[in-house]
């Protein structure tokens, strides 16, 4: 097994070293736990790939401690600018034309010319970022397509002794990947949802998204199937069925409710962990309607990924 660690400074130096020597750590941001590597280590990087069985085509978001560092790796528009001005720290990535001297691992952007990045508003994330003067590269911590996880625990059940070392921050306070869109000149193009909703982006940058037309990987999280629990799941079931796990929202029965007060950011919160119940139950699983505004897209956009057929990805 991994070594599983409270942060403090000692475990913190701890990973940081683990870092600089090519392992892999788990850590956790505000939105799920991330399996960190240096980004600019190819030996390393290949070992998230190979850790979570990650298809080789699906690019990683570097995660970076600040504006001037994300300015290393990628060419930022004034637009971009704006939406990391807005937004960062926090749960946006944004996929930037790469910069041509960028030093980074090539299996990173999966041969793509753009580069997602993110600054995440995890302190814990930031301070090995800047210890380690890399960009650190971070999926989720958990095998490739499962569900994704928020808490230490989860980090364990789905990878074990494949990582290196856990960094146990307590759960994750979004629960939900960051949003993804990408910045083409005056454009944005909303390329994965999440707590970040297009209206917020609209409000505060004058630009509606656009949804994604295109049907190629340009970005993490967009496998049709994808945060899926073991057993079958089927959305859209209003009252608990026999021989069940019903994940309820609302004033509804069921075996794990997301929020009895019908509160979408409650529910965000607490999807992921909800599948982990659900699947540990060993029996088929079915959802609730979740309403499709706010944080609520996002959380439809997993749902529907976690429901769909597995032989599409």
């Amino acid at each position: 097994m991994s070594e599983k660690a409270t942060p403090d400074d000692i475990t913190i130096q701890r990973a940081v070293k683990v870092l600089s020597d090519g392992g892999i750590v788990a850590v956790p941001t505000e939105t799920v736990y991330g399996l960190a590597a240096n980004a600019a280590d190819a030996t390393a990087v290949a070992r998230i790939f190979e850790a979570k069985g990650r298809p080789s085509f699906n690019p990683l978001i570097c995660h970076v401690a600040s504006m001037g560092m994300a300015d290393r790796y990628v060419q930022s528009s004034p637009l971009a600018k704006r939406l990391m001005e807005a937004f960062w720290p926090g749960p946006l990535s944004l996929v930037l034309p790469l910069r041509p001297d960028a030093d980074l691992a090539s299996a990173v952007t999966a041969g793509l010319d753009t580069l997602a990045v993110r600054m995440p508003a995890s302190p814990l994330m930031l301070e090995l970022i800047q210890a380690t003067n890399s960009a650190l590269a971070a999926p989720s911590a958990n095998a490739s397509g499962k569900i994704s996880p928020t808490t230490a625990g989860d980090v364990a059940n789905s990878l074990g002794e494949r990582i290196d070392m856990v960094l146990d921050g307590g759960p994750c306070s979004v629960g939900l990947e960051s949003t993804i869109v990408g910045v083409d000149d005056d454009a944005i193009t909303l390329l994965r949802p999440g707590s970040v909703t297009a209206q917020m982006i609209y409000e505060r940058c004058g630009i509606m998204p656009s949804e994604n037309a295109f049907t190629d990987i340009t970005a993490p999280g967009q496998l049709l199937s994808h945060y899926a629990p073991d057993a079958a799941v089927t959305l859209n079931v209003s009252k608990r069925v026999a021989d069940s796990f019903h994940i309820g929202f609302g004033n509804c029965q069921s075996d794990y409710n997301l929020s009895p007060t019908a509160d979408l950011n409650e529910a965000a919160r607490k999807l992921f962990n909800a599948l982990h119940a659900a699947n540990a139950s060993g029996k088929p699983i079915t959802v609730s309607p979740i309403p499709e505004t706010g944080v609520g897209i996002a959380m439809n956009d997993r749902l529907s990924r976690a429901a769909a057929d597995r032989t599409a990805s």
